[in-house]
């Protein structure tokens, strides 16, 4: 299956506590259809003290790719994907509003 949304891409989240947030996709896990968003559903890890470290520490969560949408690079909004061929041939990412190529 092809997610669409791939690792430093710009996304939007479009619902849940977090919506309106932009980030920066850290990690795209295949298997679940989730991703891991920059500064988006962070969640308290307790962790056991020890002599270097100890404490709750944050980090993030996954999001479910259905509640992220790409950030269109010339609009600053979110936008849907379509497929494309550029000049040479090859396949490309084009931004469904404003028609731009996506690297």
């Amino acid at each position: 299956m092809s997610l669409g949304i791939k690792k430093d891409d710009q996304v939007v989240v479009i619902t849940g506590k977090d919506r309106g947030r932009k980030g920066r996709v850290l990690k795209i896990i295949g298997q679940s259809n989730r991703v891991i968003v920059e500064g988006v559903n962070m969640c308290k890890r307790h962790r056991k003290a020890t002599q270097q470290q100890g404490g709750i520490t944050e980090k993030e969560a996954s999001i479910h790719l259905s509640n992220v949408m790409l950030l269109d690079s010339k609009t600053d909004k979110p936008t849907r994907l379509r497929t494309g061929k550029d000049k040479d041939g090859r396949k490309v990412r084009i931004a469904a509003k404003s028609g731009t190529v996506l690297d």
